[in-house]
């Protein structure tokens, strides 16, 4: 999953995205209000983590901006600020979520996954798409009773491909989601990183899940 990370102390951005990163999420980092929506014009995000004290253009104009656009991806909000007053303001801006300055990694990823889970076809912290079940939260994978064992770059390509089941996904609309901006979209690591996961996940079993469509890209589908 992509993620837009828009927070101006560099401690705490820096911080953040490694540990983001280590999950296995792909990390843009904006450090002003106008970067995030110029970002926000240039690529297509799956969540956004949104620091309301921002210079200039805070995030709940930020955050206020990107609902008139149309733009509705989840954003969770972190600040410094913890009365009524300020997190009804921030909600009331359009934010899904809101986190309190400081705060436990564990928390984020949790509310992160939260966010996510709302999309249909989440039960849970699982996807679930034919006999194949990948939890969010551990990224483990089972398939008729066996794990299998991914690696985490793995678990968040398969995991993009299992929350739009019977799609057929783009080269490019997997690279803009499981990678950031410096992924380099003319590089096979794509089909790479396909093969590894279908000689895990496929082959030890009659039916196949993950398919090529010629000329188009890929889909995860327990349809013949």
């Amino acid at each position: 999953m992509r993620v837009l990370l828009v927070e101006d102390e560099s401690r705490i951005a820096d911080f953040v995205d490694q540990g983001l990163r280590e999950q296995g999420y792909a990390v843009d980092v904006a450090s002003t209000g106008d970067e995030a929506l110029a970002w926000t014009e240039a690529a297509e995000f799956d969540l956004i983590i949104l620091d309301v004290m921002l210079p200039v253009r805070d995030g709940i104009e930020v955050c206020l901006t990107l609902r008139q656009r149309g733009v509705r991806t989840p954003v969770l909000m972190l600040t410094a600020k913890d009365t009524v007053e300020d997190r009804v303001r921030g909600l009331d801006s359009g934010a899904d979520d809101y986190l309190v300055k400081p705060f436990a990694f564990a928390e984020l990823l949790a509310r992160l996954r939260a966010l996510t889970r709302r999309e249909p076809g989440v039960q849970g912290s699982d996807l679930i798409v034919g006999d194949l079940r990948l939890n969010t939260k551990t990224l483990e994978v089972v398939r008729q009773g066996l794990t299998i064992c991914l690696t985490t770059k793995e678990c968040r390509l398969l995991e993009h491909l299992m929350r739009h089941p019977n799609q057929v996904l783009t080269r490019t609309m997997i690279a803009e989601h499981v990678w950031n901006y410096d992924f380099d979209n003319a590089t096979n690591v794509i089909d790479v990183h396909i093969r590894n996961i279908r000689r895990k996940l496929d082959d030890p079993f009659p039916k196949k899940l993950i398919q090529t469509v010629r000329g188009a890209g890929y889909r995860i589908s327990d349809r013949e």
